[in-house]
């Protein structure tokens, strides 16, 4: 089956993709500040690599992960294609490429910019900014007075006492390096401070961009964390009753990758998490820290530690590195729920459709029209209809309708606007649905007897009170969920006409002053209309005659009086 990229659903986020065959196999793996547009480059006419057709051929799918921005993606593109070595990646053979921060284990260690890091040694990193990186080291050198030199030793450092104080200072350094650049950074805003009261700006623009390159490279490194040793992160999103989980995995300091998990969820988080886990770490082993959304139940906790064989914790982060860690599992677990939904809107139309079709006894139902009716204070009455073909709105056929006649009430403006629409009809609905009662369907049904076309279609009146149906054999129910499509269309019909509705409105330069009585709605204003004839029967009438409507009363009709003579 050849792939299509308009199937493909990719976020229009910074991240990598992969593309891969139908049993799994990654054959590329990419970066992009935007994923769905670099994705859609591969099937451009005249590809600008050999290798694309034959890649494209190959594959069955693509998938993604998002990151927090380029850089991130820039080094987890790094990762993935180490882990994976995909067959058409062979220009990224190098796992050298990026620059670390590696301190040795030497008795004094040593601090050094490497792209292969030496053996036992704590490594950070990869950094693709160089730059930055090498700025980092110059600073903790300068800062702690850590050596680079293999033959540079320390004064004194045949003394225990000098070793124990070196060996501090390599601890601050590696607690900058792990994220608490607190020391350094506090040090160089007082030399910055410092500088600035002496009026030595350019002195104190120096330290200024030295605790910029700090927060450079160690405030937002997501991807390579010496925090992520071992850690899972689960990520979860949901709409209504379909879940999808993220499972984002990190190894020894290392984002390998992620698993997605499309599951059933009931409304409860911490259930269908806990499900979620029990299933997935049946047959892998647990990682040493779980990071998760929501409190799990402790048996969890107790069974991940005895199937991993030690003790694993289970986390709800709220700051810090694992809560950045967790959130991005959350930002992939949305988007791929996004990218689910869609692939299966399709089917869950088309049995929308078909269960619809079963409630109400039709053979199918493709495609269905319903109306509805809008006005206020007898002026701008319109109507609206709108269309479904195979579950799916059909904009480009909704249409408008201005009342001609000179009817009040939406029984004869709803029979002129569906007389019209029925009578220029050259293929005719399965199903027309009209928002409204009993009154309306056998007003709607004897018009249509009246020019010859009851027997066209079906029809349906859905009142708004319990969503109760009535069908024109006389049956009346309540919708259950086979009815979704009905309510939906219903709905989109409702929305549709008062969108049209407030255009109307807004066109108009008199506003009537029956809009601006406190406690006086629509109903009660058709009511005044209905009763005295018109407007210029309220506008008449007095505040007694006025009282005597029930629901109106006297302070309300001294209302209703007081706003005529403001005009």
């Amino acid at each position: 089956m050849t792939l299509d990229p308009h199937d493909l659903d990719l976020p229009q986020t910074p991240g990598v993709y992969l593309f891969k065959t139908s049993n799994g196999e990654v054959l590329y793996v990419g970066k992009a500040t935007n994923i769905r547009q670099r994705v859609r480059s591969y099937f451009a006419t005249n590809p600008d690599r050999a290798m694309i057709p034959k890649l494209v051929s190959k594959s069955a799918d693509v998938d993604f992960i998002v990151t927090s921005g380029p850089r991130e993606a820039l080094v987890l593109e790094k990762q993935l294609i180490r882990k994976h070595k995909p067959k058409y990646n062979s220009a990224f053979k190098d796992d050298k490429t990026y620059p670390f921060i590696a301190i040795t284990d030497h008795d004094f260690p040593r601090i050094l910019y490497t792209r292969r890091p030496p053996k036992r040694s704590k490594v950070w990193g990869p950094f693709p900014d160089a730059g930055a990186a090498k700025g980092v080291i110059k600073l903790l050198r300068r800062q702690f007075g850590i050596r680079d030199d293999k033959n540079n030793l320390p004064f004194g450092y045949e003394t225990s006492g000098d070793k124990d104080h070196y060996l501090a200072r390599i601890k601050l350094a590696t607690g900058v390096l792990d994220g608490n650049a607190g020391v350094v950074i506090k040090e160089l805003q007082n030399q910055m401070d410092t500088a600035a009261d002496k009026l030595d700006y350019e002195l104190a623009a120096t330290y200024r961009d030295k605790i910029g390159i700090v927060q450079k490279v160690i405030s937002n490194q997501v991807i390579k964390s010496r925090f992520y040793t071992d850690v899972h992160a689960i990520g979860f999103s949901w709409r209504q009753d379909f879940g999808q989980a993220a499972i984002i995995q990190a190894e020894d300091g290392i984002i390998q990758g992620q698993v997605n998990y499309p599951m059933i969820h009931r409304g409860n988080v911490s259930e269908s998490i806990s499900l979620l886990v029990t299933e997935h770490y049946s047959n892998v082993k647990p990682p040493r820290i779980l990071l998760v959304p929501v409190a799990l139940e402790e048996g969890i906790k107790q069974w991940m530690s005895q199937k991993r064989g030690s003790k694993v914790e289970i986390r709800v982060p709220k700051r810090g590195k694992l809560a950045k860690l967790r959130k991005l599992a959350d930002r992939n677990s949305e988007i791929q729920l996004e990218r689910s939904l869609s692939r299966s809107s399709g089917n869950l139309e088309h049995r929308a459709a078909a269960d619809a079709a079963s409630l109400l006894g039709l053979d199918n139902l493709d495609h269905l029209v319903c109306f509805d009716m809008a006005q206020l204070l007898g002026g701008n009455r319109v109507g609206a209809s709108v269309v479904f073909k195979f579950g799916r709105p059909k904009k480009s056929e909704y249409r408008t309708y201005k009342v001609k006649n000179d009817a009040m009430d939406d029984l004869k403006m709803m029979a002129e606007i569906v007389e019209r629409w029925a009578i220029r009809q050259e293929d005719y609905p399965d199903l027309i649905i009209l928002d409204g009662g009993k009154t309306h369907l056998s007003t709607i049904m004897s018009m249509l007897s009246n020019i010859g076309l009851e027997n066209k279609f079906a029809v349906v009146a859905l009142a708004k009170k319990e969503e109760t149906v009535f069908t024109s054999d006389g049956r009346e129910f309540v919708l259950d969920r086979k009815g979704r499509l009905i309510v939906h269309a219903r709905d989109e019909a409702h929305r549709f006409v008062n969108s049209y509705h407030r255009k109307r409105r807004s066109k108009s330069t008199l506003r009537n002053p029956l809009e601006d009585v406190e406690g006086l709605g629509a109903k009660k204003i058709q009511k005044l209309l209905r009763y005295f004839g018109g407007m210029q029967g309220v506008r008449h009438a007095t505040a007694d005659e006025l009282a005597n409507i029930r629901g109106i009363g006297p302070e309300l009709a001294d209302r209703i009086v007081e706003s005529f003579r403001k005009l």
